[in-house]
């Protein structure tokens, strides 16, 4: 059997591993273009910007935001319920 220090500091390490993963995800931006849009997002699906020929359309920025948030949400439900049905939640 493992000893369980050894195993809280493994979920530690892990932890801040996951942590500095999301601090450089943030920094990163993808641009795309396709016809007359225009969509930048960070690494961690954030939308900064849409823009349809060249002008910004902040409403749609953040309705895609909320609806990738709201899925996020979700998705994140569902995994807690795994993991609680699987014993490690």
């Amino acid at each position: 059997m493992q000893n369980p220090l050894k195993m809280l500091g493994d979920l530690n390490k892990m932890r801040a591993q996951a942590a500095q993963i999301q601090k450089e995800l943030e920094k990163l931006e993808f641009t795309t273009s396709q016809g007359r849009i225009t969509v930048v997002i960070t690494g961690t699906q954030q939308i900064v910007s849409i823009k349809i020929d060249g002008q910004d359309v902040p409403e749609l920025t953040a309705a895609v935001n909320d609806a990738i948030r709201q899925s996020q949400q979700a998705a994140a439900a569902k995994m807690q319920d795994v993991s609680k049905q699987l014993g490690i939640g």
